[in-house]
């Protein structure tokens, strides 16, 4: 079956994996742009394209943003200016008019799945059901990384080779039709072959693949991500797109030919030759134009207060020593525990800085088989902390053993334990404790082991890396963080490095909960590395000579915050002088009554839990919910995300931003050229804007673009959850992850001057594109005149706020106590 080829196949199976989803394994579930592929558009033509070729919903409707309108939540003023700044003041009526009474319209439908609907048409035969559950179980069995009960025959060679093998040697198959069995087993057989037997022309193969492949992007997705991304899975499997897409032909022929046996011919004939282009840059139209103004009106409604609240700087109020220096994530779920800790400890600074601390490293534990990287995503570290001493192995669960899924195993253990499970089910409803299904933040590490953080001999190599840093290394990556933060004079007695992670019970994509920074793994060992390095009175020598002087009172002390449970713990406490260690028992009764009010802060919006209690009884409730199998948000992670604000704590310290901001401290004054600036942009920007659109787009499109309800998800392989046995891989955020949210793209500020930022972030081409292409917006805060600039298609242009007053509030509780919603920007004492 020879047929001469133009058609570029490997170009089509390139651009199809650009497009399909990304997301990687559950266990390296890490929040990133939904639409990557249209990154190098600006984002509302993205938008329109992916609407119309994917039939992706890229807003709110109609309705949603008339509602939030005639509330007073999109802003009049905001709402009219920017319709005359796209349109021009003489169109402000007739666009006005369109935007609040204009009739609702669906979406367009899409160009993908046209050509795959004409089996219906033609054959009145369904494909997707009668491919789709052979093909899911297959693959899902083929990438399985331990629940199944037997291996698929695995040879190396792939998964064609292994689907061959399994056809060979089984009583029962699944292939049965004999000319499909013959193009499966015939080596000779190509891919474009069985796209002639099914399609006919070349001219239409390659909208046909993305037909296909976009019925269920989910397993498509994961198998593109895994091609290239080998090392995601600890049970290693060679897997390509190009022999996912063969497969899947060869089960389309097989059910032609059972089901129409020879009557049956390609698609060709009935394909209409006027049917659309496939991804051709969109046209202009009106219906996304009304859009486009409804969402600009809806993010700078919010935008204009935050830029009002950041020009009322109190920063001559902040002048006084510090009792104590606490450094966290920036995570947003770090933005209120920082207001707490500064509440009861006036005289303490806080700042925040990427998690993993500026130590980018594989962490061994000592009774694991894997290392894990515990730094940012793109980073490929060159380093890795072992742990020794450790007394913390994790418990077995009998059910979790591979003999309760045998048959006279799984009999004898039903008849048995299966009771007492029942009783044990019950229990946990009412009275939830920790079992060993727990995922929990403090069980990454054990604190009272040991770490390799400094280098003794770096020949000697773990896999392949070198076993903790030398000393000069570690002065460079404490200079780096304390510069980039501006914490370079007047030091504490005590320095906390505090690092978060997230417990569950109920939460299959729990890697979403813990640091981004350390690519959604807890950054205990990191904050303890982090503080081991600031000890080390070599690395403060080498320091001191480049004028970085930390005095020999002051201690770093490594910490972790379990944003679920509101907890902390603290690492090697007893290294501590005997001064700081009586300095230390106070602040941590700080941080505990930190954490009752946050932990009652964060109640507001637990439906089962009375906000208007004592904080501590509220805090017993909130651990509570942490190990409930039957809540399915213990914590809302980074829901209602809007912003992130790069500079001096002193500058935002007067502002209630409702756990919203992402805050990264850096003062310009130490970086007048941009260089630290430029490090922490081009994190931020992938890394918050990553996190916040896939929060966007699994709002707007909880269904494509989405996971759905979690109730009725599936852990598939131990790789991505689906709906019952044999649904698709469900990618983006569960339902109840979103519900919460406004999608409103995320707002960065820099206090710098509008010159050095432009050229700071012009300097890389992948950063500049987010701001650029506007999929994240942008604004500088003159660090002087405090007057604020916009950047907008290439240059800052001056901005002038609308908003006139920020209210000041003097009972934050009693606000916190009456209110479930996303509450405006307010000034705080």
């Amino acid at each position: 079956m020879a047929h001469n080829v133009s058609f570029d196949l490997d170009h089509v199976i390139h651009e199809l994996g650009h497009y399909l989803p990304a997301q990687a394994p559950l266990k390296d579930f890490v929040h990133h742009n939904t639409l990557h592929a249209f990154q190098h558009l600006p984002f509302h033509q993205a938008l329109q394209m992916a609407t119309e070729n994917f039939g992706y919903k890229g807003y709110w409707g109609l309705d949603k943003f008339r509602e939030l309108y005639h509330q007073k939540k999109i802003n009049r003023l905001i709402f009219e200016r920017v319709i005359i700044e796209h349109k021009g003041p003489d169109q402000l009526a007739y666009w006005s008019n369109l935007l609040l009474h204009n009739p609702v319209q669906e979406y367009p439908e899409p160009k993908v799945g046209q050509i795959r609907k004409l089996w219906r048409t033609a054959y009145k035969l369904n494909l997707d059901k009668e491919v789709h559950q052979v093909l899911f179980r297959l693959v899902s069995a083929y990438l399985d990384q331990g629940i199944a009960i037997w291996k698929f025959p695995l040879e190396g060679k792939g998964l064609l080779a292994g689907i061959r093998t399994l056809e060979k040697n089984s009583f029962s198959t699944f292939i049965k039709s004999e000319r499909a069995r013959n193009l499966l087993f015939e080596k000779s057989t190509r891919l474009v072959d069985l796209l002639h037997l099914l399609v006919g022309k070349e001219k239409w193969f390659a909208h046909y693949l993305f037909d296909q492949q976009f019925a269920h992007p989910g397993w498509s997705g994961m198998v593109a991500v895994l091609e290239h991304q080998e090392k995601s899975l600890l049970d290693k499997r060679k897997v390509t797109l190009h022999d996912l897409i063969f497969l899947e032909c060869i089960l389309e022929i097989d059910a032609l030919d059972r089901r129409r046996g020879e009557k049956w011919s390609s698609l060709a004939p009935v394909i209409p030759e006027n049917l659309s282009p496939f991804l051709e840059p969109p046209k202009t139209s009106e219906w996304f134009e009304i859009h486009r103004l409804w969402q600009e009106a809806m993010e700078w409604s919010y935008y204009d207060q935050v830029i009002k609240g950041l020009q009322l700087s109190h920063a001559s109020d902040f002048k006084k020593e510090a009792s104590f220096q606490a450094m966290f994530c920036i995570d947003d779920r770090s933005c209120s525990i920082r207001r707490y800790v500064e509440r009861f400890a006036p005289d303490a600074q806080t700042f925040g800085t990427a998690g993993f601390f500026n130590l980018p490293f594989y962490f061994q534990p000592e009774h694991g088989k894997f290392m894990t990287k515990v730094c940012p995503a793109p980073v490929t570290p060159a380093h890795v902390i072992k742990e020794s001493e450790s007394k913390i192995r994790h418990e077995k669960d009998p059910h979790f053993s591979k003999h309760s899924k045998g048959i006279f195993g799984g009999w004898a253990i039903s008849q048995t334990m299966g009771f007492w499970s029942a009783l044990k089910l019950a229990k946990s409803i009412f009275f939830p404790s920790e079992t060993p299904a727990m995922v929990s933040s403090f069980k990454h590490m054990d604190p009272k082991g040991k770490l390799s953080v400094a280098c003794t001999n770096p020949e000697h190599k773990h896999h392949g890396l070198q076993v903790g840093f030398t000393v000069e290394e570690m002065a460079n990556a404490m200079e780096g963080l304390l510069k980039s933060i501006g914490l370079v004079k007047d030091f504490a007695p005590l320095v906390y490095v505090i690092s978060h992670g997230a417990s569950s019970v109920n939460n299959t994509h729990y890697a979403g909960y813990d640091c981004g920074a350390c690519s959604g793994r807890s950054g205990s060992v990191n904050a303890r590395v982090a503080a081991a390095i600031g000890n080390n009175m070599a690395v403060r020598e080498l320091l001191a000579g480049r004028g970085l002087v930390i005095p020999e009172s002051t201690q770093f002390i490594g910490g972790l915050h379990d944003t679920t449970r509101d907890e902390m713990e603290f690492y090697d406490e007893e290294e501590l002088s005997e001064t700081n260690k009586i300095l230390h028992e106070r602040n941590v009764q700080t941080f505990e009554i930190a954490l009752d009010y946050n932990a009652k802060e964060r109640s507001r919006r637990f439906h089962t839990i009375d906000s208007r209690q004592k904080a501590k009884k509220i805090h017993e409730q909130v651990k509570k919910r942490a190990l409930s199998l039957f809540v399915t948000r213990p914590e809302w992670n980074h829901a209602t995300n809007a912003l992130c604000v790069v500079g001096k704590r002193e500058n935002n310290r007067h502002l209630f931003l409702d756990k919203r901001a992402f805050l990264n401290s850096y003062d310009h004054t130490i970086d007048p050229e941009g260089q630290y600036l430029f490090g922490i942009l081009k994190a931020v920007a992938p890394v918050c804007g990553g996190i916040n659109l896939e929060y966007y787009f699994s709002k707007v499109d909880n269904d494509r673009l989405g996971a759905g309800s979690k109730l009725p998800h599936n852990v598939m392989g131990l790789i991505g959850v689906a709906n019952g046995m044999d649904g698709d891989l469900r990618t983006g955020l569960p339902l109840q992850m979103v519900n919460i949210h406004d999608p409103l793209r995320i707002l960065i500020t820099v206090e710098h001057y509008p010159d050095i930022l432009l050229k700071t972030i012009q300097t890389h081409d992948a950063t500049y594109e987010w701001f650029v292409n506007d999929w994240v917006k942008l604004v500088c805060i003159h660090p002087d005149s405090k007057q604020a600039f916009v950047f907008n298609e290439g240059e800052f242009v001056e901005y002038q706020p609308i908003t006139s007053h920020i209210a000041a509030i003097d009972n934050l509780d009693a606000v916190l106590e009456s209110s479930a919603e996303n509450l405006p920007v307010y000034l705080i004492a």
